[in-house]
């Protein structure tokens, strides 16, 4: 076994593992994996800049992670940053603070290595099972962008575009600093026209058609499901490998895009920092399965988390 740690800086969240590894078996077995919502991605879509607020919340996470990573003793670490670092024009400040805190750049990763790790950690404990027909569509819906990859035991095709749950959100549902609540129709449908085009860029690199089996990642589709296994409480053990079919995800998403703040956030599994975000979020893990013509979707916990654990042992 090798004691490794991986850090996933996304445009909403930031999230730790450490697990211990044993490539030979393909054992990954967690030690602790927690998520922060730190929005690091907050008005880059709008600025092309890193907040100062967003800065703060994601260095004071980092300096927590830094202490659990010490009280496990975790050999290896890899940081990986994905959609909002990319973007921004301040990154290399970012990648300072993160030096200073950790040790170690944070690798601003391109979609398509995105692409590769998510693909890893989603469908690594998968070979061998006769019920999931090959090959697989992974879609890892992020906060600034939504990941596509099809392949069987390897990936075949991957793409990256910029439809996010958070940038959705901030640019169709914000207006002078306040979210709507709930959405208007218009709005509502110039969300899903920028996700039908998005879709169509997809579609240019990836055989979205040819996939057999759809696998969702992230937590707009975890939190989907939870809702959906309606749950006391979000419990990952319960949603991991759930199966939900695409009407319960149709019948959500109508639900979320018409109810208020403070509706979204009396729901017990979601996280508060999802509530303002979610309904974007499902929007575009429901038009994926009208696209595919996916009858349901494989709800996974493992993502590019695991497949950056993987990448490190």
């Amino acid at each position: 076994m090798t004691r490794v740690a991986a850090i996933d800086c996304g445009t909403n969240s930031i999230r730790l593992l450490v697990a211990d590894a044993n490539p030979a078996t393909g054992e990954l077995v967690d030690l602790d994996r927690r998520m922060t919502i730190v929005r690091l991605g907050q008005g880059v879509d709008r600025t092309g800049r890193l907040a100062p607020e967003a800065l703060g919340r994601t260095f004071a996470a980092c300096r927590e992670y830094a202490a659990v990573i010490k009280e496990h003793g975790a050999e290896h670490l890899r940081f990986v940053a994905t959609s909002a670092s990319r973007d921004a024009e301040n990154r290399d400040e970012f990648v300072r603070g993160v030096l200073d805190i950790l040790g170690v750049e944070p690798e601003v990763i391109t979609g398509d290595q995105e692409a590769e790790f998510s693909f890893t950690g989603a469908t690594r404990e998968l070979t061998g099972r006769d019920d999931l027909a090959k090959p697989y569509l992974v879609v890892d819906i992020g906060g600034g962008s939504t990941e596509f990859v099809v392949g069987d035991d390897h990936v075949q095709a991957a793409r990256s575009v910029d439809i996010g749950c958070v940038r959705m959100t901030e640019r169709h549902l914000v207006h002078a600093g306040v979210v709507s609540d709930p959405p208007e129709p218009a709005e509502t449908d110039a969300i899903r026209a920028d996700i039908g085009a998005a879709l169509d860029l997809a579609a240019r690199t990836v055989p979205l058609g040819e996939a057999r089996t759809l696998v969702g990642l992230a937590g707009s589709v975890t939190t989907v499901a939870a809702i959906a296994l309606d749950l006391p409480a979000y419990d990952s053990a319960a949603i991991h490998h759930s199966r939900i079919p695409r009407e319960k995800v149709r019948e959500i998403t109508e639900r979320l895009l018409h109810s208020t703040h403070a509706e979204r956030a009396a729901i017990p599994s979601m996280h508060p920092g999802r509530v303002d975000v979610i309904a974007a979020g499902a929007l575009v893990l429901l038009a994926v399965m009208e696209r595919v013509g996916a009858e349901e979707v494989v709800v996974s916990e493992h993502d590019i988390l695991d497949g950056i654990a993987w990448s490190v042992a």
